[in-house]
């Protein structure tokens, strides 16, 4: 045979592979909305820089007639290409082929580009599309899941492993995309969960839709389970893209520096916070007044919404920020902020970024329902992640760090680097109010006026504790600032903390309140 020939047949073997399950297939994805494998690989990396690994492999299972059965790629898609001119790895499940299941070669091919990431060091992409195990594989198909899962632990801290779910992920497959780093969802087609709705009928009896079990709102809104929500999925590619930008390539490196820039000029931080401290405020605005260009990338944003994180910029570096929001429960602790705020501590610490944190917070969220659910242990994890974190810790408190929320975010006691707070700062056990009435109480109840002496008693706990000043005599906070100094301050800290060494003791790791 000539080498033309060879070519030509080359060429037939690439288009039927192309074509996955065929046309009727790929139809019927396009009808549900959702892009094919290869074009969502396409859709996410630089033009023209995919190069796809393992096209002609195919599955050995011959039970059930499956030695009959053609599964073009074995139902996924493997490659390297570049994102901003970076190399990347990513995957793609083929739902055209035999529903994108997982067999023993289709994980053989995951695993291959999952240990080619850890090797080169570049972060790792999977687009989920699968209805799960194929049955027809057995126990290879749950060798394949453990395989992965093994990888995903092994890489975690070391390259950013990003999991995007664009159709369904069912049963034991929901766990790789919850050891990865972030996770992505879309409206009307991410479906995540252990148990789907039939089962769930068979067993309790109950009737639900796959939507309200686990769509994109839930995993988003309730269960905190994915970190960005996009409408579709080019809204959803173009969100990878931006946390691209923000985190680096693995934890010997620094993500990529831009050109610095000053905030914009309509975020005056002196205007955001109201004189009165049971105001509310957006804390993410007094973020945008410190970050380059008002830039912040907002993590998690519609779960536990009492504290925010994410990713901004200052002069040109990546910062990672945590703060509580006054706007929602007051900004307290809880069970879900916790969790929340606890794990983007030990990522930004994994990959070299600093750590900003803005408090204002009355403390833990208080109730029986709280301690039912395990506040003491879940709100312990903040504490261990600020505490085991070695990165630049830069702490600026606002207004109120009463109680625990002041121990817990991030304060000098846990070795914050840096400790700042403005003039209006309020550190203490508790309120004034809350103080001054077990203080004081024999003098209020004793009183001809009680609640004229509460007032004088507020007051008087107010001049005494309710202050910045106090903690600042004894160091606990390093400088009372003004506001508009908050951005020079932060700069500087970072600046001189860049070489920081934080001594730990030898162990194998470790034992965080998981």
């Amino acid at each position: 045979m000539s080498l033309k020939r060879k070519i030509k047949e080359l060429q037939k073997k690439r288009e039927e592979v192309i074509l996955g399950g065929g046309e009727a297939a790929i139809e019927k994805q396009a009808a549900m909305g959702k892009m094919t494998a290869r074009e969502r690989v396409i859709a996410i990396v630089d033009k023209d820089s995919f190069q796809e690994y393992d096209m002609f492999v195919e599955h050995e299972a011959r039970d059930f007639d499956m030695d009959k059965k053609t599964l073009h790629g074995d139902g996924v898609i493997i490659g390297t290409g570049r994102v901003y001119g970076a190399s990347i790895c990513i995957y793609a499940q083929d739902f055209t082929v035999a529903g994108g299941s997982l067999g023993l070669m289709h994980a053989r091919k995951i695993t291959k580009i999952m240990d080619h990431a850890m090797k080169m060091r570049v972060p790792l992409i999977g687009i989920n599309d699968s209805g799960g195990a194929r049955v027809q594989e057995g126990v290879n198909s749950l060798a394949g899941y453990g395989e992965i899962f093994w990888r995903n632990t092994l890489a975690s801290g070391v390259i950013p492993q990003i999991s995007v779910i664009l159709g369904p992920c069912a049963g034991g497959a929901v766990y790789s995309p919850a050891l990865t780093d972030f996770v992505f969802v879309v409206e009307n087609i991410s479906k995540m969960f252990i148990t789907g709705p039939e089962v769930i009928k068979t067993v309790l009896g109950e009737d639900i839709s796959m939507e309200d079990l686990g769509g994109a709102r839930v995993h988003c809104e309730i269960t905190g389970n994915a970190h960005f929500f996009a409408e579709s999925e080019a809204e959803c590619f173009e969100q990878i893209k931006k946390l691209i930008t923000y985190i680096p390539w693995n934890n010997n490196k620094k993500a990529k520096p831009f050109p610095a820039k000053k905030p914009k000029k309509e975020f005056k931080i002196d205007n955001i916070v109201p004189g009165d401290p049971k105001q509310p405020y957006d804390v993410r605005e007094l973020i945008q007044a410190i970050t380059d260009n008002s830039e912040f990338f907002e993590i998690q944003e519609l779960w536990a919404a009492n504290i925010v994180i994410g990713f901004g910029r200052m002069n040109g570096e990546t910062v990672g920020f945590v703060a509580n929001q006054p706007l929602v429960l007051a900004g307290v602790l809880d069970v879900d902020s916790s969790c929340k705020a606890a794990r983007f501590i030990r990522y930004c610490d994994a990959f070299n970024i600093p750590i900003v944190t803005l408090v204002d917070l009355p403390g833990y969220l208080p109730g029986i329902d709280q301690e039912h659910a395990g506040v003491i242990r879940h709100g312990a994890k903040v504490l261990y992640a600020y505490s085991e974190a070695t990165v630049p810790k830069i702490t600026v408190i606002i207004r109120k760090a009463y109680g625990g929320g002041y121990i817990a975010m991030n304060s000098r006691h846990l070795r914050a680097d840096f400790v700042f707070a403005w003039p209006g700062a309020e550190i203490a056990v508790m309120g004034p109010e809350g103080a001054a009435n077990i203080i004081f109480r024999k003098e209020i109840m004793s009183a001809e006026n009680p609640e004229e002496m509460r007032k004088q008693k507020i007051k008087e706990y107010k001049d005494k504790f309710a202050n910045p000043y106090v903690a600042a005599s004894k160091g606990y906070v390093d400088s009372v600032i003004e506001p508009s100094e908050t951005r020079n301050v932060i700069l500087h800290a970072i600046e001189v903390s860049a070489d920081k060494v934080a001594p730990r003791p030898n162990k194998k790791h470790g034992i965080p309140p998981f």
